[in-house]
């Protein structure tokens, strides 16, 4: 169903972020610290809230299996991680992602699969954040991008519309900061078609 590969391409995907990747073969990111120059120079893995979305990774996405899809592209170092730290302007953090996408788009995937922008100083207010996200995603088209890459999103108190607000499920898109993911369409629509059926990923998390 089309919720089934949401859930999958959304709540599982998280995990390919995993890892200690700036010692794999990856392109390691970047931080952007506009108020904080002693980050300004550093691996965004030395950034707090990029170790604690980590953590968060491989405790619960990976530790859990939430997302059958992460350990492979971990191994793969295929990831590249960006921190937006020390502002809580969303028009910054737009120039980011619109950065981000371009290179994405632009770089071979064996390279970098995915991205993860970690966001730790705004947005945070989910349904703040739920529109900002909304009106990036509605920007692919604008940049030809729709059909090629997707905009997925975990926030500290995500919810999912259709779910109840006690519901499980939440929990499989609540990270310690927000983030913002960036994800290939081709890559994902090979891995659900090596794995077979989606709804089987999005029902094992929410049991």
């Amino acid at each position: 169903s089309a919720r089934a590969l949401s859930l999958a391409l959304i709540g599982c995907v998280s995990g390919c972020y995993v890892g200690r990747v700036c010692g794999l073969r990856r392109d390691c990111g970047m931080i952007m610290e506009l108020r904080t120059p002693a980050y300004a120079m550093s691996s965004p893995h030395d950034h707090p809230a990029c170790q604690a979305v980590e953590r968060w990774l491989e405790t619960a996405v990976i530790g859990l299996n939430l997302c059958p899809f992460a350990r492979a592209v971990q191994v793969k170092g295929q990831i590249r991680w960006v921190v937006v730290a020390g502002t809580d302007d969303a028009e910054a953090i737009r120039t980011t992602v619109d950065a981000e996408l371009l290179h994405l788009a632009q770089t071979d995937s064996d390279k970098t699969d995915t991205t993860l922008i970690v966001v730790p100083d705004a947005l945070s207010d989910f349904f703040e954040f739920s529109r900002f996200v909304d009106s990036l995603t509605a920007s692919l088209k604008r940049k030809k991008l729709r059909g090629v890459l997707q905009i997925a999103a975990f926030h500290p108190h995500f919810e999912f519309a259709s779910e109840p607000p006690d519901s499980v499920s939440h929990y499989t898109n609540r990270s310690p900061v927000p983030v913002i993911h960036l994800l290939r369409e081709d890559s994902m629509a090979r891995a659900l078609e090596r794995l077979g059926d989606a709804d089987r990923i999005w029902q094992a998390n929410e049991a």
